[in-house]
């Protein structure tokens, strides 16, 4: 009893330290316990560290072992206890909420810690088998170091492997399974990734400053690993989870199988949307208003068009050629296009614009399963923001909606807040790089509205398309808490996407396995872009003439990525402001 006492005494000491600090102590303590947990996260995650443009782990591969996790959990917890701690009584707005933030997410790690949320890493959507795979294309390679920091990171690949196989062989143990035919998916995908080998990519083509001696020996390196090592795991792996792994997964569809499932599902929503306050209900039937709105406004460009409801204009769209793709690199010209002629639109939209460069390339077939997506880019601008986007099955796609989506993944969406979000110098690094569905996915969505607003989507079909988008979005209100709140099948769920002409073939049968999979991310989308556009309407009431758009869309990004219900309040501290109160 001797220590607990030690213990305590020495913590009570502390906390009564900070407490008798002064303002700009306590402020210091607190960013400097934001840079310590950031540091920390960067050691921890160097595959993380690359994607921001930090390079001094770029010879590394997280340690995902069952260990790994339970010391960042400890480690999370301890850096929660320490900021707790600090009295934040006098601080600044953005301090005051840079605490709040971190006190959300260290938290919110906590419960999905309980939850052993970790125990299942990997679905046809996520896992280490596709994050691995996109390596070549995720880290630089301008010097001989950066190529043997590569090969390195190859040489990890087993060793990740057999550590994520731990973990899911604990999940096994824990009953928490994902659902089986999904995991079947996996070893396809491995055989997939092994065909195409990408993980050559890299000796294809090779910096004019790197000598053929060593162009020789990389290459060299880097197939010996590849072929002896890599593509070895992966077979590995892929072997593992068929024979192993997969016979054991969850026959029900919905998370709420799985134990404690309806706590389970309350945390999922409101770890992947931030909201808190709407059961999953709520959510449900607030999805089918919103089907019947967007359906309203979908009807009355059908109308304008001469047709007399939606069922003959959808009908129409189908058989027209010209939205039908002819190509995969059609699609990819077309994203191109709409980012294009919005880049000099944005200075209607906002008074601070990065620049950053983004492009706009196809998703591997090996990863065929995933969606339309963006990667960050570097702050510095030499690797750019990508938009990802699906093509396979180009013949059954539509380039209705090619408009709203290019603005939801480029600009203004992703691309511009998360290139943003990284300039905000004056931010402590965490919220620089902080994320959440919610606000991002939310933003994105808010976003695509906003190329009408500037004189855009001049073709009715576009414009169509962009309600299309939104509908798509709207629907997976319903179809998630379908599957994991009412016990909807998997045919049920198609069937009403069918009904509701929201999305194609393709986009269908990916997007259910999606939702199956991960359980509350589709939800974030539209309950966001819903907070976006409230808070606008707010602004606009309560500002009146004094109202600027411009300055509006700064507020929203300029505090970096927020949980919803703390952006309202900041929201509401911004019109203040701008009402001299």
């Amino acid at each position: 009893m001797r220590f607990h006492w030690v213990t305590f005494s020495l913590t009570v000491l502390a906390a009564h330290t900070i407490n008798a600090q002064s303002l700009p102590e306590r402020l210091a303590a607190q960013n400097a316990l934001f840079e310590e947990k950031f540091q920390s996260d960067l050691k921890a995650q160097p595959d993380f560290a690359t994607s921001i443009g930090d390079y001094r782990y770029n010879d590394q591969l997280p340690d995902v072992s069952l260990a790994a996790i339970a010391r960042r959990h400890s480690a999370g917890q301890a850096f929660l206890d320490r900021l707790k701690a600090i009295p934040t009584t006098g601080f600044p707005e953005q301090d005051a909420l840079s605490h709040d933030l971190l006190i959300r997410t260290l938290q919110q790690e906590l419960d999905d810690y309980s939850f052993k949320e970790y125990e299942m890493p990997v679905s046809q959507m996520q896992g280490p088998h596709v994050r691995l795979a996109d390596l070549p294309l995720a880290v630089p390679f301008d010097t001989v170091k950066q190529y043997e920091d590569y090969v390195a990171r190859l040489h990890q690949i087993p060793r990740v492997f057999l550590q994520t196989t731990e973990v899911l062989r604990a999940g096994l143990k824990d009953n928490l399974m994902p659902v089986r035919f999904l995991l079947e998916k996996i070893p396809v995908q491995c055989q997939g990734i092994v065909a195409a080998n990408p993980f050559l990519i890299p000796t294809r083509k090779f910096p004019e400053g790197i000598s053929s001696q060593n162009q020789q020996r990389l290459t060299k390196q880097i197939a010996d690993t590849v072929n002896n090592e890599v593509l070895p795991a992966y077979q590995t792996f892929a072997a593992f989870i068929k024979s192993e792994y997969a016979p054991h997964g969850r026959t029900a569809l919905s998370v709420t199988s799985l134990p404690d499932g309806e706590n389970r599902y309350r945390n999922n929503i409101r770890s992947r949307t931030t909201v808190s306050d709407l059961t999953s209900d709520q959510i449900h039937q607030l999805g089918l208003r919103e089907i019947d709105r967007i359906q309203a406004d979908m009807l009355t460009i059908a109308r304008k068009q001469g047709f007399p409801d939606l069922p003959s204009f959808r009908a129409s769209l189908k058989t027209n050629p010209e939205y039908k793709p002819v190509s995969a690199e059609q699609i990819l010209d077309d994203f191109r296009k709409y980012i294009e002629q919005m880049q000099p639109k944005l200075p209607d939209l906002f008074t601070f614009i990065p620049g950053s460069p983004v492009t706009v390339e196809a998703i591997p077939a090996f990863q065929a399963a995933m969606a339309t997506h963006y990667q960050t880019g570097t702050p510095d601008g030499k690797r750019p923001g990508r938009v990802v986007v699906s093509t396979s099955k180009f013949e059954q796609r539509s380039l209705i909606n090619d408009e709203a989506i290019a603005y939801h993944e480029g600009i203004p969406g992703h691309h511009m807040q998360l290139s943003v979000a990284q300039q905000l110098a004056q931010l402590p690094n965490f919220r620089r790089h902080n994320f959440n569905s919610g606000y991002i996915e939310g933003w994105a969505l808010y976003a695509e509205q906003l190329g009408k607003e500037v004189g855009f989507y001049r073709d009715p079909v576009s414009d169509y398309g962009r309600l299309t988008s939104e509908l798509f979005r709207a629907v997976r209100l319903v179809v998630d808490t379908g599957i994991h709140s009412k016990g909807w099948t998997r045919d049920h769920v198609v069937e009403f996407f069918r009904q509701t002409d929201a999305a194609d073939e393709p986009t269908i049968q990916a997007e259910t396995d999606r939702y199956i999979a991960w359980p509350a991310q589709a939800l974030s989308y539209k309950l966001g872009q819903l907070k976006f556009r409230e808070l606008r309407e707010r602004a606009q009431k309560a500002l009146g003439s004094k109202f600027d758009i411009r300055t509006f869309h700064d507020e929203m990004l300029n505090g970096g990525v927020l949980p919803l219900d703390l952006l309202d309040a900041r929201t509401n501290l911004w019109i203040s402001a701008q009402l001299g109160r």
